[in-house]
């Protein structure tokens, strides 16, 4: 399966009542076939996955493979605290169309590392699907390691791992583990083109739910190993990278959407809507600058 280049963490859109805003989502489906984007994830943390029912999931999923058509990998997000609820959320993925799971590191539980991999074990054995592990500490509480990641690898459905911890050490581990069967994917979009360039398979992106032409531009430079476009291409996106960071994912970059016309910014509680101020502005400053960029560009 080829999941690699320039991947994007979906935002679920959300009508005013709270409903599923489906129009919405097949907007910004069709943004990111435009914009280059080469897989898209479903119900991931940037997706609110957490904060969805169960039907939501399933309609939200059933209506990303039947729109997207096979032209990209769907990815779902399948990751729950515990292990058995992770495999059946998986099974029911499959069953809907999905081309691969990504599963977060079970959150809140603090699992040891054999815990870690026994539960990712579990999934690849019973959950039916291609798994991508998803390792972000400052959210779930725990850290699957590199040598644990190296013992997963070993199992043929494990294809691969979503990094978000950005330091070089951890980069660099995690490279070293990239084979013809397994990928590393940067999760960290202050870092991507500093992975990439280092051996990461492609990122899977919070901003190019916003700006996905710009962000494959990011990706092919850096997976070109082009150490002055990648910089060059960083620096373009940093401005809007920096401004996404005011406050937790996905209320920033959902607060862009209406921008662009791709649905409203509301999140579903606990999540709060970003307040107009001097966040609010420099997330639509970066958006205008970047606009204007890609005008003078043709």
């Amino acid at each position: 399966m080829n999941i690699r280049g320039s991947i994007c963490a979906l935002v679920t859109p959300f009508a005013a009542g709270g409903t599923l805003d489906l129009p919405a989502f097949e907007r910004l489906l069709d943004h990111q076939l435009a914009g280059g984007t080469q897989a898209l994830v479903v119900a991931g943390s940037t997706g609110e996955a957490h904060m969805l029912e169960h039907d939501e999931f399933d309609r939200l999923l059933a209506f990303a493979v039947e729109h997207v058509a096979g032209r990209v990998p769907v990815i779902a997000g399948t990751g729950e605290a515990g292990t058995a609820k992770t495999v059946a959320l998986t099974r029911r993925a499959k069953a809907l169309g999905a081309d691969a799971a990504l599963v977060v590191t079970p959150y809140y539980v603090r699992p040891t590392q054999e815990g870690l991999r026994r539960h990712f074990l579990e999934v690849a054995e019973h959950g039916g699907l291609p798994v991508l592990l998803y390792n972000v500490p400052s959210r779930t509480g725990c850290d699957l390691w590199p040598e644990t990641v190296a013992k997963l690898r070993e199992h043929p459905a494990i294809i691969g791992i979503k990094e978000a911890c950005s330091d070089r050490e951890r980069i660099s581990a995690l490279a070293e583990l990239v084979r013809a069967d397994f990928v590393y994917l940067s999760g960290d979009d202050g870092s991507a083109g500093e992975a990439m360039l280092a051996g990461a398979a492609g990122t899977i992106s919070v901003v190019a739910n916003l700006v996905p032409r710009a962000f494959r531009a990011l990706c092919d430079a850096a997976m070109s190993g082009d150490h002055a476009a990648t910089a060059r291409r960083h620096a373009i996106l940093d401005p809007l990278v920096q401004a996404l960071n005011c406050a937790p994912n996905p209320i920033a970059v959902k607060a862009g959407l209406p921008l662009l016309g791709l649905g409203l910014a509301l999140p579903r509680l606990p999540l709060v809507e970003l307040n107009d101020g001097p966040d609010r502005a420099r997330l639509h400053q970066a958006l205008s600058s970047l606009a204007s960029l890609a005008t003078a560009a043709g």
